[in-house]
C-alpha cells in the first residue's frame, strides 16, 4: 500500500531506507521508539552525541555574531574545548561571504517535500559553499562521504532550492561545494565539488526513491547483516542484542534530526 502519510524525506531517512528498508518503515512509518541502544559503551556515546549537537550550537552562535570569547565559555567538557579551539584555529575561508547557518531549504519531491537543514551555506558572487560539521572520532574517507544521501541532497536541494540565497538566480552546479569539516581531524576536511552531470544523476535518482517509497508494499531486511549491530530496531528483526562499537557506528548510524517545518519560513521552489 502507498506510504503517503509520511509528508518528508530527508538526508537521513533516504539513507536509512538504502541501508534498510526495515529500519525506515519502523522509524519513519511504523514510529517506533527506540528499543536497543545503538553502541557500546552506551553512557559514553550518548556524551559523545550530546557534545556533538553542543557543538554545532556554539557555531552557529559565533556565526551570527557573538564573540569567540563569549561563546567560548560553554565549551565545558574536554572534547568540547579541543573542538572549538580547533574551530577557531582553522580559519575557515569566509572572508566576503554571506553566511546563512542553520538555514533549512525545501522542494517538491514526486508525493513528498524534500527537507534539509543544513549548518551553513556561504554565498559569495554566485558561488555556494555547503559546510558540515562532524565530530566524528575517526576520519572517514571522501570516497564514502561522496555516495551518501547527506552529500546527494544537500548538494542538489541547494541547485533546486536556493535561489533566494542569490538573488533569485539558481546557483549553477559547478558553482556548489560542500565541506565535511571534522572537529577532531580540523587540517583534513573533505572538500567535494560538484558539476551538472552528478546534479542529474542525483535528481533523477532522488525522484526514482521517492516514487518507490510512495508505492512499495515491501520494507525488507537489509541482507549486510553488520548493520544490525548498530541499529537500535534490531530487535524488532531478532537480528542480535549486543550493540557494535561506538566507533565503528557513529558514521553509519546518524540519528534523524528532529526539527519542526514551517514551510512558509523556508526557502523552497514552486509546485
Amino acid at each position: 500500500m502507498p506510504t503517503l502519510q509520511l509528508r518528508t524525506l530527508s538526508q537521513s531517512s533516504l539513507q536509512d531506507y538504502a541501508d534498510c528498508p526495515r529500519r525506515f518503515q519502523l522509524r519513519y512509518l511504523e514510529q517506533l521508539q527506540y528499543p536497543a541502544v545503538e553502541s557500546e559503551p552506551a553512557l559514553e556515546n550518548e556524551k559523545h552525541q550530546q557534545e556533538g549537537e553542543t557543538f554545532h550550537r556554539l557555531v552557529q552562535q559565533h556565526l551570527i555574531g557573538i564573540p569567540a570569547e563569549q561563546v567560548g565559555r560553554l565549551a565545558t567538557s574536554a572534547n568540547l574545548s579541543r573542538w572549538w579551539e580547533n574551530y577557531l584555529q582553522a580559519d575557515l575561508p569566509l572572508d566576503g561571504y554571506t553566511t546563512y547557518p542553520e538555514v533549512t531549504l525545501s522542494a517538491p519531491l514526486g508525493a513528498f517535500r524534500l527537507v534539509a537543514k543544513y549548518d551553513l551555506i556561504a554565498v559569495k558572487a554566485g558561488r555556494a559553499l555547503i559546510y558540515d560539521w562532524k565530530t566524528y572520532r575517526k576520519r572517514p574517507k571522501n570516497e564514502w562521504l561522496a555516495p551518501r544521501w547527506q552529500t546527494r541532497v544537500y548538494r542538489a536541494l541547494l541547485g533546486k532550492a536556493g535561489s533566494h540565497l542569490n538573488g533569485g538566480q539558481p546557483f549553477g552546479p559547478e558553482q556548489i561545494s560542500m565541506t565535511y569539516w571534522f572537529a577532531e581531524f580540523p587540517a583534513e576536511p573533505a572538500i567535494l565539488p560538484y558539476n551538472a552531470g552528478q546534479f542529474q544523476r542525483d535528481w533523477d535518482a532522488l525522484v526514482k526513491l521517492a516514487g518507490e517509497i510512495a508505492t512499495t508494499a515491501s520494507f525488507p531486511l537489509t541482507e549486510e547483516r553488520q548493520r544490525c549491530g548498530y541499529c537500535p530496531y534490531r530487535g524488532y528483526c531478532d537480528r542480535g542484542v549486543r550493540a557494535g562499537d561506538a566507533g565503528d557506528a557513529e558514521a553509519e548510524m546518524e540519528a534523524e534530526e528532529l526539527f519542526d517545518v514551517n514551510f512558509e519560513q523556508i526557502g523552497e521552489i514552486a509546485f
